[in-house]
């Protein structure tokens, strides 16, 4: 049997990215037996059929494609079919999204990270406590140590989560931050719902002044868009 449509059948089943050592292990004995000479052949076998199989799937006449997602591999819409996979998924269920502060206070974070709330908050020109505790109940950032100036305050950064949630392989492949803004001033009017936003306690500190950078204004990824593929896809970021 054919490596690829064995390695298409393992990324598509996954329910979460699926890294390249994972699929090794699963094809190891099956390609030994075939007569793969070592494990580096067998590597290099799979890592051969998974490049043929991602340029495949690339191609205009497909709607779904193969991404390196968070340290794996995972199949997904293409940014092109989003607006109709959307309307979907918009009629299977109402979407959840993150807020406008939400949204706002998680860019700062994925361009600035690891940086403290009061950091945040300067940049921002508003608290961002409350959504700091938001975006922890939703697993989108985490602690990252404290920083070394007087006070030792919290620093945050983004996680594993965001990346799945984002459909991002890692933090270099976000926009800057200019088309960021503009990306998110065209859809955010009618996407935006409220949420309740619970305040931390304040932190005794004393904080570098942030860099004087624009406000950064994230964009809530297609993440509904996962609805549509049967669970292959991360649910929607919610606040």
């Amino acid at each position: 049997m054919s490596l690829k449509p064995k390695l298409e059948a393992i990324i598509y089943a996954a329910e979460t990215p699926i890294t390249l050592d994972q699929i090794i292990q699963l094809l190891k004995d099956s390609l030994v037996a075939e007569g793969a000479a070592d494990d580096a052949d067998v590597r290099t076998r799979v890592r051969t059929a998974l490049d043929e199989l991602v340029a495949s799937y690339s191609a205009a006449e497909h709607g779904i494609e193969i991404r390196q997602v968070a340290g794996g591999y995972r199949m997904s819409t293409k940014p092109e079919q989003h607006d109709v996979v959307r309307a979907f998924a918009k009629s299977l269920k109402p979407p959840i999204r993150l807020s406008l502060p939400a949204l706002e206070t998680l860019a700062v974070i994925a361009y600035k990270q690891p940086v403290t709330v009061p950091e945040i908050s300067e940049i921002r020109g508003v608290d961002s406590s409350g959504v700091i505790a938001t975006l922890l109940e939703r697993k989108l950032i985490t602690t990252a140590g404290r920083k070394a100036v007087v006070g030792r305050p919290i620093l945050y950064k983004t996680t594993k989560e965001f990346l799945l949630r984002f459909g991002l392989k890692d933090v270099g492949e976000l926009p800057s931050m200019e088309e960021f803004e503009k990306l998110v001033a065209e859809s955010f009017q009618s996407d935006l719902v409220p949420v309740e936003e619970t305040p931390l306690p304040a932190e005794p500190e004393t904080t570098t002044p942030a860099d004087s950078e624009p406000q950064a204004i994230s964009r809530e990824h297609d993440r509904e868009l996962a609805t549509a593929e049967r669970g292959n896809a991360p649910e929607d970021p919610a606040a």
